[in-house]
């Protein structure tokens, strides 16, 4: 008796595929068994496509909270903001989508896409747009909705952003569609992306204090150089890891930490690295360096 398995036409993928059917028609394998199948066939996918298959069964076990855009982040437009005001913000972010705000960030009217605004640009009218006519609805979701189900909802409904809020109503954030396939395929840089290409520049004042944002990937070395100081670099070779080993864990969007004279906010990441770091170094420090 030939217990040969059938022929797979000389691909590995679909042997393994073809195991996986066998055992779901058969008694049905857990999803740890399933992903642990893939994990272990490196001779059958390159490593970018086993990254990918486990972001998809991931994604069905995380929580909108765990990779949300946290509240002090979101980037809002406010109801009373001006034509040039709303201008200015989204030539400094470079997003698409914007939640508008009444009174305060727990008042979402909706959101605003910029394509919206473009024809009111070099406009004799001197009041501007009525914002409410263009503000669009928005999806309101909980911090404990599952990444697959959101993932469905924007399927069907259209539309690319929802506000996240907690048990009492409150705003806790926001997610947008490319937040959820990022956890599936990796980071997604676009344009705007680029510019942040250089490894530490200076941005915006906070609080009075200079500010700076650090790809997480600068090496210690350098950001020692840049910013006269001595963090050690022993067992880490880039402040990413640096911080990783502080907090004991891969921090989330908005995590903040302060050691050794600086405070560290993660500013984009995803499950599996940190992206980038806003840096400031504690005003004692800053005053003597």
């Amino acid at each position: 008796m030939n217990d040969k398995p059938p022929s797979t036409s000389g691909t590995g993928a679909t042997g393994v595929f073809k195991r996986v059917i066998r055992a779901i028609k058969g008694e049905p394998w857990s999803r740890e068994e399933i992903h642990d199948l893939l994990q272990q066939a490196e001779s059958v996918f390159d490593p970018d496509e086993q990254e990918m298959l486990s972001g998809v069964f991931e994604v069905a076990e995380t929580q909108v909270r765990e990779v949300m855009v946290p509240r002090s982040q979101m980037v809002v437009i406010e109801r009373d903001h001006s034509l040039d005001e709303m201008l200015e913000l989204i030539i400094q972010s470079g997003h698409s989508r914007f939640p508008v705000i009444g009174e305060d960030r727990d008042d979402v009217l909706g959101v605003l896409l910029a394509k919206d605004l473009l024809r009111f640009f070099g406009s004799t009218v001197a009041d501007g747009p009525q914002i409410e006519k263009l503000v669009r609805p928005v999806s309101v979701i909980p911090e404990s909705k599952r990444l697959n189900a959101l993932l469905k909802e924007f399927r069907d409904s259209h539309s690319h952003m929802a506000i996240v809020v907690d048990e009492y109503g409150g705003v806790s954030g926001l997610l947008t569609i490319e937040d959820v396939l990022e956890e599936i395929v990796g980071e997604i840089d676009d344009e705007h992306d680029h510019e942040e290409a250089e490894f530490i520049r200076k941005d915006a004042e906070k609080d009075g204090q200079p500010c700076y944002m650090v790809r997480a990937l600068t090496r210690i070395e350098a950001f020692n150089d840049y910013f006269r100081c001595e963090l050690t670099d022993d067992d880490y070779d880039t402040i990413g890891g640096l911080v990783m080993h502080k907090l004991g864990r891969l921090p989330r969007r908005g995590e903040r930490l302060r050691f050794d004279g600086f405070h560290f906010q993660v500013t984009k990441a995803d499950r599996r690295r940190i992206d980038t770091l806003q840096v400031q170094r504690d005003r004692r420090d800053a005053a003597t360096g």
